[in-house]
């Protein structure tokens, strides 16, 4: 099957998909499109067991041409942190920078630390041989959360504004600088020892702080461009030439793309649509945008349902699965507990940030991207398997639930400060 193939394929699908979930099932749209994906793999996957292998095996070597990881990686993940970035208010961002910053790298930190302990305890229990190393690269992997899942469902969460900047801006920032943490650890994975601490600290750099210069410049440059021109055709041309020309020059220049895109879609949101757009433009600049978040949400989602056909899942993976949820979510919390305990002396939180952020951090296609990235190994079979559990989890569980959540950890914020417990 060549690339048009794949594409009619996955476009066809998500088209089927969302119309069954907005006609009959009227989930959040990013959450119904993955839960119906995954019950039809889990008919495929039945009928193989049933006899019917020729179907089963079909839709799985179908699944196993597309990469996902680079997909996401190389491809989705540009376009949707643009579009994400695009309509955060960057006075809203700056008034909570050190917040963010301090969430987006010292939380990643040591929730992997945090988790990738635990997760060891936990397979030895069960008797899964994985070695130290490897369950500190879980950690890297699934501690950042994921700004796809989180700006897709936090729009409808009513999460107070100044919560909702602070969830979304370090999930922009956080996978960025996951992905680095994630680079480094499995180098030291692959070689059996610990590179040099000036390596990591320059690789740190190169990606993170080049990335963040490298997205400055070219949302500058974007910003002049979209200000000599007055033509909304040409205008998106430019914005699309952003995305897709920024993210692969980042990557030339092995600096962060995600970082340089999210830098750049900030400028061109705030400054550009303020100074150099006129409203027509600004108009079809945004409907071109949400209509690209949109569809290519459903289309990632729809390839996380569909990745179940690929898993190898024992019971003992399973039970792996389930134990690691409390595990990611108390890593989460301790991992976002420290850094408000200590900024909360100079800056004032909403009351219950601490269980809305940890509820809120949402895992998503990105961990589920860094566990295909790991060559074909006992390894990558194990942390692919636990991994996609607790996406799983994440998406469904916490999504769907993020609503009830807040509202009701905010009224009993306002009844402690009311009876004078806070």
């Amino acid at each position: 099957m060549n690339a048009f193939q794949m594409i009619a394929l996955l476009l066809t699908l998500t088209a089927i998909f969302s119309y069954l979930n907005h006609r009959y099932i009227r989930l959040p749209a990013t959450i119904g499109v993955m839960l119906i994906a995954l019950v039809f793999s889990l008919v495929l996957i039945g009928l193989g067991k049933l006899g019917l292998t020729a179907v089963y095996e079909t839709a799985q070597r179908l699944i196993e041409q597309i990469d996902f990881s680079q997909t996401l990686m190389q491809g989705i993940l540009s376009f949707l942190l643009f579009a994400g970035a695009l309509h955060v208010n960057l006075d809203d961002l700056a008034q909570r920078k050190y917040a963010i910053t301090f969430l987006a790298t010292f939380g990643v930190l040591l929730s992997t630390f945090l988790f990738g302990t635990a997760i060891y305890y936990v397979f030895t229990g069960l008797g899964i041989g994985l070695e130290y190393v490897y369950c500190l690269l879980f950690g890297a992997l699934i501690s950042p959360t994921d700004p796809i899942a989180v700006l897709g469902i936090l729009k409808k969460a009513n999460v107070p504004k100044s919560l909702e900047t602070k969830i979304c801006g370090e999930s922009l920032f956080n996978d960025g600088v996951g992905v680095v943490v994630f680079t480094v650890i499995y180098e030291i994975a692959a070689a059996g020892h610990a590179p040099e601490f000036s390596h990591m600290a320059f690789l740190f750099l190169e990606e993170a702080a080049g990335g963040a210069v490298f997205g400055l410049i070219l949302g500058w440059v974007a910003y002049h461009i979209l200000k000599s021109v007055d033509n909304y055709q040409v205008e998106v041309l430019i914005t699309l030439a952003v995305v897709t020309g920024g993210y692969t020059l980042a990557a030339c220049l092995h600096t962060s793309g995600p970082i340089a895109i999210v830098i750049a879609g900030l400028f061109v949101g705030n400054h550009g649509r303020r100074f150099a757009m006129s409203e027509r433009t600004r108009e079809h600049l945004d409907t071109f945008w949400e209509l690209m978040d949109e569809i290519l949400n459903a289309v990632l989602f729809v390839l996380i349902g569909l990745e179940v056909l690929l898993l190898s899942l024992s019971g003992s993976l399973f039970l792996a699965g389930i134990l690691a949820i409390p595990v990611i979510l108390l890593s989460r919390w301790i991992s976002v507990g420290l850094p408000i305990a200590i900024l909360q002396y100079w800056r004032e939180f909403t009351p219950g940030a601490v269980g809305i952020l940890t509820w809120g951090g949402l895992r998503g296609g990105i961990s589920v991207a860094l566990a295909l990235s790991i060559p074909p190994s006992e390894e990558r079979d194990i942390l692919l398997t636990v991994t996609y559990i607790i996406v799983l989890f994440s998406i469904v569980v916490q999504g769907l639930t993020i609503k009830p959540v807040v509202t009701r950890m905010l009224q009993s914020a306002d009844e402690n400060e009311n009876i004078g417990i806070n």
